[in-house]
């Protein structure tokens, strides 16, 4: 029985002149919003929910022309956006989209590549190696240390610690599990991101299996504490096997002493990983490679360009001299994922958790290339000094204090508050801090450090300029000014 022909719309593709009409139209919303974004509020004024009310509870059941779609893109998603784009974000780890980046995010998509194998993606597979060796190269790290890119630091933590527990000698953890096993313990500064922790809880380690190391008065892990924790745990029936370290801490950006911490690692022989997520990427600026020393060392780091190097989340590179030790951690081929060239080419499955990879290699390639080195260099100490001038502000206004070291883009400052006791001086604070964020100009973030709240200031989007800094220190003060 012949089936009845359907009309070419009901079948394949949105017709792709319409795609090109739209396309075009859209490429110049984005200029826009790029050239705007400071005329929006950072943070939306919204009330959970009240998104998800506007939008329509089912499906719709017939085809919506694309351009009715992205008007509502700008009616109902962009006032509900926390626009990370904006220069006056300056909470948590402040990034940036840039146009290339943008362009290679929409090539990316147009290919739908799937770098898992070599064989079903082999440029994707060839320049995600040549182009984190060129961030090697622009960081300072030595040649040998092998590139694969994972989508957080998260999950690079997380790989980097799985091949530390493969490298315990006499443990099957891959095969047996740890169950009946040596009880592991891995160590990370007090300070250090709560992805060593999950990791740890991922891994089967547990959270007890984490033992987190003093720091001393500038946020830094004591290399001397480390050295006892090792010798106390061994002592007490435990298996010490590796230490995660941190260049740029989350709270201040403090930078783990490096090098003292890996010569405890050579010693005890266990895994150095290092978290520099957010502070790797400055080590591009030449006079700031002082960040990575000793990391050389390091058995696995991680760094993400989608925080400081322009480039969109996600992307995160994973570093490692001991590939092998990966591999064996994580390759599993069943027969339908064999090919002629395994034994000749990388399949980057191998190197992590997932099997579908993404082409994100093409948006840091294109980055790199339409800025290139010096540029990108640039943008990073342009940063640099604008924190530096808010430190400044800070340091002589008598009723704020800089509270930590400040050797990047980020400023960790409060209200003094002199005269209240410390929880309503930590109130007083709060309420600067929503004060500002309710302003629509300017977004910050806190933390607490030294049992203190205290305020963040993180320099980071491409488009931010010193007047917007100084305009997020003047609602800093009007808003201080009334306590």
């Amino acid at each position: 029985m012949l089936v009845p022909a359907r009309a070419v719309s009901e079948l394949g593709d949105v017709d792709l002149e319409t795609f090109r009409v739209e396309g075009r139209r859209l490429v110049d919303w984005i200029a826009r919003y790029l050239e705007g974004a400071e005329r929006l509020p950072v943070v939306p004024r919204v009330r959970p929910g009240e998104i998800r009310s506007g939008l329509p509870a089912a499906p719709p059941p017939h085809a919506e022309p694309l351009e009715t779609i992205l008007a509502d893109v700008e009616r109902q998603i962009v006032p509900g956006l926390t626009h990370w784009n904006h220069p006056g974000f300056f909470a948590y780890f402040a990034n940036s989209s840039t146009a290339p980046a943008i362009l290679g995010e929409m090539l990316a998509a147009a290919f739908n590549a799937n770098a898992m194998l070599w064989k079903t993606a082999p440029a994707a597979t060839e320049l995600e190696m040549v182009v984190l060796d060129w961030l090697r190269q622009m960081t300072g790290l030595p040649e040998g240390f092998f590139g694969v890119i994972q989508d957080t630091a998260s999950a690079a933590t997380l790989v980097g610690l799985a091949a530390a527990r493969e490298a315990v000698p006499g443990l099957d953890a891959r095969r047996r599990g740890l169950v009946g096993q040596a009880r592991l313990r891995m160590y990370a500064s007090e300070e250090a991101h709560s992805s060593v922790e999950k990791a740890g809880i991922v891994l089967g380690i547990g959270q007890e299996g984490l033992r987190k190391i003093p720091a001393d008065a500038e946020f830094r892990m004591d290399p001397r504490a480390l050295a006892r924790a090792v010798a106390e745990d061994r002592a007490a029936g435990w298996t010490p096997f590796a230490v995660t370290a941190t260049v740029g801490t989350t709270s201040s950006t403090s930078v783990d002493p490096v090098t003292e911490i890996a010569e405890v690692c050579a010693r005890e022989r266990l895994w150095l990983h290092v978290d520099a997520a957010y502070a790797g990427s400055a080590a591009v600026v030449p006079e700031l490679r002082w960040l990575l020393r000793g990391c050389e060392r390091a058995d696995s780091l991680v760094m993400n360009p989608h925080k400081w190097l322009f480039v969109p989340v996600d992307l995160s590179a994973f570093y490692t001299r001991r590939p092998e030790v990966v591999k064996a951690a994580f390759s599993l081929v069943p027969e339908y994922l064999r090919t002629a060239e395994e034994s000749v080419a990388p399949n980057l499955m191998d190197y992590g958790v997932s099997l579908g990879r993404r082409f994100r290699a093409l948006k840091l390639w294109m980055v790199i290339r339409a800025f290139g080195a010096a540029g990108l260099a640039a943008r990073i100490r342009e940063h640099v000094r604008l924190a530096q001038v808010f430190r400044s502000w800070v340091e002589a206004d008598p009723d704020f204090e800089v509270v930590a070291p400040s050797p990047l883009s980020v400023v960790c400052f409060r209200f003094r508050g002199r005269g209240r006791s410390p929880a309503d001086a930590d109130r007083a604070n709060q309420k600067i801090l929503d004060s500002v964020n309710y302003s629509g100009e300017a977004y910050l973030s806190h933390t607490r450090l030294g049992d203190r709240t205290v305020l963040r200031l993180a320099i980071g989007n491409v488009r931010t300029e010193e007047r917007h800094v100084a305009r997020a220190w003047e609602l800093l003060r009007e808003a201080a000014r009334p306590l």
